[in-house]
């Protein structure tokens, strides 16, 4: 069995699209195939002033903490620090990467596999330090990624395409999926979506078929570019009996 560790950097995750993350997905994408959960952390930001005056915000930030704990994380707490500086102007700050990279490096002794969320390029230097230990590490973010790290993780998944991780708002019981268009051919407005879906032995690629007429893209270049997340539909078309992608939405494009 693969020992794993599940290491989120919460505060970039957040505010780099993020936002509604559901950690027992994480949990479960970690216990599948021949991989064991053994250490699950996230690093999170909690402002000490306004947990004191805030009631609402208190009891907001320390509800979403209970959650955490309850998929099995460790919380670790990084509080805000406030300066003043020459020009006085108040600047915050609330950085938990050194804690992050060290607990990982200490961690990683007992481990085989790291699973990093975070867009930062600041953890290259931990990725590579991983590796170099022995660790598989595979990076899953959002939005504003650095290059260097997707290309020096030993895998990088967006995280919007892992199944349930960002809930899709949806109608009930229609099947909502989120993927990348692959072999889109301009000149007959056709492709496959590929998506993935988590099984017991990982997650597994599919791919369906998809027209540009089915779509609400109004770019139909995005679907040429292998970084745009759609959003679509799994319907079967009565015409042909077929399987196929509708109502495609692209997520870099605002919704009409």
């Amino acid at each position: 069995m693969l020992k794993t560790g599940i290491y989120v950097d919460a505060e970039n995750i957040r505010l780099c699209g993020g936002y509604g993350m559901r950690y027992d997905i994480l949990v479960d994408l970690a216990n599948l195939g021949k991989s064991v959960l053994l250490r699950a952390n996230s690093y999170l930001a909690e402002d000490r002033a306004r947990t004191k005056d805030d009631h609402e915000y208190r009891q907001k930030l320390y509800r979403y903490h209970d959650i955490l704990r309850q998929c099995g994380f460790k919380v670790i707490k990084k509080y805000v620090q406030h300066y003043v500086d020459d020009e006085g102007i108040l600047t915050t700050k609330a950085n938990a990467d050194m804690d992050l990279a060290i607990d990982a490096l200490l961690q990683a002794r007992n481990l085989d596999r790291v699973i990093l969320l975070t867009g930062d390029g600041d953890f290259v230097r931990l990725v590579v330090a991983l590796q170099n230990m022995g660790c598989r590490v595979e990076v899953i973010a959002f939005n504003n990624v650095s290059n260097q790290l997707k290309e020096i993780a030993d895998s990088y998944l967006s995280g919007f395409l892992v199944p349930g991780l960002l809930p899709i708002q949806a109608g009930h019981n229609e099947n909502w999926q989120r993927g990348v268009a692959v072999n889109y051919n301009p000149d007959r407005g056709f492709g496959f979506m590929r998506y993935y879906t988590l099984k017991p032995e990982g997650l597994v690629a599919e791919t369906i078929f998809f027209h540009c007429s089915k779509s609400n893209v109004v770019n139909d270049t995005l679907f040429l570019d292998p970084t745009s997340i759609f959003e679509f539909r799994i319907v079967i078309n009565t015409d042909n009996n077929r399987t196929e992608a509708w109502d495609i939405r692209s997520l870099d494009e605002p919704l009409a």
